[in-house]
């Protein structure tokens, strides 16, 4: 098959049984009155494969290599692009330019273009560009309005492929929080607040599964105990002097040691509102692990990272956090946290289309 070759890399075919042969093969290009109208990615990918011979204005024959300088050339990013495009046709896939916020649609395996919709919006992104959590938001609710899932085509330095699926979970646990009749004496300690009145560490520690029971007491985080100060479950007092301390100190006190509290706390509490069992999540690199049932009869489901909503972060920062979540068999999730307090969690997976 011919075509000819333009400044910007498209190709044009203007024989009508030659464009009906490309396009009946694949559903490559656009059909219009003066021929076949294929875009950058199926021009340099249909010669690359040596399905397709074009010659440039002069009519002289043209390599793939030059369609690809002149799609370079026209658009900087396009070797990301292509990579992520020729991937999935290599997979079986039709795949078709898209608007934003997409960059390609996907038919599912074996479907038709014009009768079967498209299954998936595809962005491809390169490695050094930054996450952009607020744009990643804003495209998911677009695609899952569109009813479409939405997969991110990461390319890295060494033009490797890593897709994630992303998803908007609602995680629902059976434990939701409940207080005591009355404020139970906590005793501030540095970085942790002790429980040691024997009914407390009952309700609070067996029962709902806050903090850690060292032998007859309960630790409880900074987190966990403004949480549940702010819920009117505990009175602080100082651990040295037992004289009672107001929760804004406390809370100024951890501030100080934790700059992220605001947003861990915002984050935690609404875990904990939907019945999650929530411990640290040190000993993985994230803020949070979640529990759906008790801690001590189940494994962690969830890995949750806190964040602000706006958060812009290096792609490989969260790549390393969903690769370690799916390796200890949990679900990695991003608590946007937004600036008037409200939560909404995101998650990401990596998946092979």
């Amino acid at each position: 098959m011919s075509g000819r070759l333009a400044s910007d890399g498209t190709v044009r075919i203007e024989d009508p049984s030659e464009a009906g042969t490309i396009y009946g093969r694949g559903f490559f290009g656009t059909v219009r009155p003066d021929g076949l109208s294929l875009e950058r990615p199926e021009s340099v990918y249909l010669s690359e494969m040596g399905r397709l011979e074009v010659v440039d204005e002069r009519s002289r024959p043209a390599p793939w290599t030059e369609v690809l300088r002149r799609a370079v050339r026209a658009d900087p990013e396009f070797p990301v692009r292509y990579l992520v495009y020729r991937d999935l046709r290599q997979r079986g896939y039709i795949v078709r330019d898209s608007p934003p916020p997409a960059t390609f649609a996907v038919l599912p395996r074996g479907g038709t273009l014009h009768k079967t919709p498209s299954k998936f919006w595809v962005q491809p992104i390169s490695e050094r560009a930054p996450f952009d959590l607020a744009g990643l938001a804003e495209t998911f609710d677009r695609a899952h309005g569109a009813r479409k899932m939405l997969l991110l085509g990461v390319v890295d330095e060494e033009s490797d492929l890593t897709y994630y699926r992303v998803t908007a979970p609602l995680p629902q646990g059976v434990h939701p929080p409940r207080g005591p009749a009355a404020p139970i004496p906590a005793f501030v300690s540095d970085d942790r607040v002790l429980l040691t009145e024997p009914a407390g560490v009952e309700l609070l520690g067996r029962e709902q599964g806050f903090g850690s029971r060292i032998g007859a007491r309960l630790e409880l985080s900074l987190v966990e105990a403004i949480f549940l100060a702010s819920r009117g479950a505990l009175a602080f007092r100082s651990a040295a002097t037992h004289r009672p301390l107001a929760e804004e100190v406390v809370r100024r006190r951890a501030r100080r040691l934790e700059p992220e509290l605001e947003l861990r706390l915002r984050a935690y509490g609404w875990l904990r509102d939907r019945g999650l069992v929530v411990k640290t999540g040190f000993k993985y690199g994230a803020h949070f692990r979640a529990y759906v049932r008790d801690p001590e009869h189940t494994h962690a489901r969830y890995l949750i990272q806190a964040a602000p909503s706006d958060l812009k972060a290096p792609w490989p920062t969260v790549a390393g956090h969903v690769r370690l979540a799916q390796g200890v068999r949990k679900e990695f999730l991003l608590a946007a946290v937004d600036p008037a307090g409200s939560v909404r969690c995101l998650a990401l997976e990596r998946m092979r289309p």
